[in-house]
């Protein structure tokens, strides 16, 4: 999240692009199911080019400091995004492919401008979310690419897995993403310990009625412990598997486990 990790965060999320555009570039699988839901690779093409075409319109209103709507929420993101998705679905793979590259690269580019205070000191809204700083834009494209790859990779039904180097980078935004997709507010607390990594350590989280907290600390006084590797962490997260090691109180992790909503 800090300007430090400007060049290794676009670096990867460029590494994530080109496999992703490698896979849905090839002939016949514009149509082949994938791990995202009812979407086909075509969709997870759209969605991408949407939610890219999205920032524009963001970084546009920050720098004219025009107003903006209020943020839409994230409980009605999945069906919007599914909408926006589908909209899309006729269009012919060569054209929406090269109109995601197109936006992608002009994405790039505006991530490439921001300077050590633009990092975290320039806030964008998100459409979604509300303001948020500018880091945040090149993580959501991590996990736009990164993730997605895993959905088109999954709908294969081939073994595979998730790149090292993403999923690390990622570790510190699925806590973020918990925080703000927390459903039922049933009191919890728990540890979660990421067991490899340059983000390997442990959280203590709590539930109540205001949300979600976490923070870093020792979890040895807790009840209940959830253990994941990187890739594991992400993929939990994001709904995408039920991934992890429990380590006592497997009520208490059941419950929490359970609390969010997907987007």
């Amino acid at each position: 999240m800090s300007f430090e990790g400007k060049e290794t965060m676009l670096r990867v999320v460029r590494q994530e692009a080109e496999l992703f555009f490698g896979m849905v570039e090839a002939d016949g699988v514009w149509e082949a199911p994938t791990g995202a839901g009812h979407w086909e690779v075509r969709d997870v093409v759209a969605h991408l080019t949407d939610t890219t075409e999205s920032y524009f319109v963001a970084f546009d209103a920050a720098r004219s400091d025009a107003e903006v709507p209020p943020a839409y929420g994230l409980p009605g993101m999945a069906e919007r995004v599914d909408r926006q998705a589908l909209a899309l679905r006729e269009v012919p793979q060569a054209e929406l492919i090269d109109r995601l590259r197109t936006d992608f690269d002009k994405m790039m580019g505006m991530f490439e401008a921001l300077g050590p205070d633009d990092w975290a000191g320039f806030t964008v809204p998100h459409f979604y979310m509300g303001p948020l700083p500018a880091f945040f834009y090149p993580a959501f494209q991590l996990m736009d690419y990164g993730v997605h790859s895993w959905d088109i990779r999954q709908g294969t039904g081939r073994a595979h897995g998730l790149s090292g180097e993403a999923a690390d980078l990622l570790v510190p935004f699925m806590f973020v993403l918990w925080k703000y997709t927390t459903g039922a507010k049933d009191p919890c607390e728990l540890g979660i310990r990421i067991t490899s990594g340059p983000n390997a350590g442990d959280t203590r989280v709590s539930v109540g009625p205001d949300g979600m907290d976490y923070a870093a600390g020792d979890v040895s006084d807790l009840r209940a412990v959830i253990e994941f590797d990187p890739g594991s962490f992400v993929l939990t997260a994001f709904g995408r598997s039920n991934a992890g090691t429990i380590r006592g109180d497997r009520a208490v992790a059941d419950r929490y486990l359970n609390l969010f909503f997907r987007i």
